[in-house]
């Protein structure tokens, strides 16, 4: 049986998985929060409104990944790199 890709990434690809994973989380955080400042609308809750643990997991992760993000921008970003 062949294991699942996301299990044989190794090193650089992991990592870079991690990034997209952790950016793709930003993005949906701060939609949300623009919606809901705009529009009083929560898409989180929208759509996972029906489960109050899920909508809670979700808002950890996107806290999560800020982190990380944070912590990790100066070696990843092109231009904030040292040179």
């Amino acid at each position: 049986m062949s294991k699942l890709k996301i299990l044989n990434l190794k090193g650089g690809d992991f990592m870079k998985a991690l990034h997209m994973v952790a950016f793709t989380l930003l993005v949906v955080g701060g939609l949300n929060w623009g919606l809901v400042s705009l529009f009083n609308l929560n898409l989180v809750n929208v759509v996972v409104g029906a489960w109050p643990v899920v909508e809670k997991l979700v808002y950890v992760l996107v806290g999560v990944s800020a982190v990380y993000i944070a912590a990790t921008h100066m070696s990843d970003c092109k231009m904030c790199a040292k040179k």
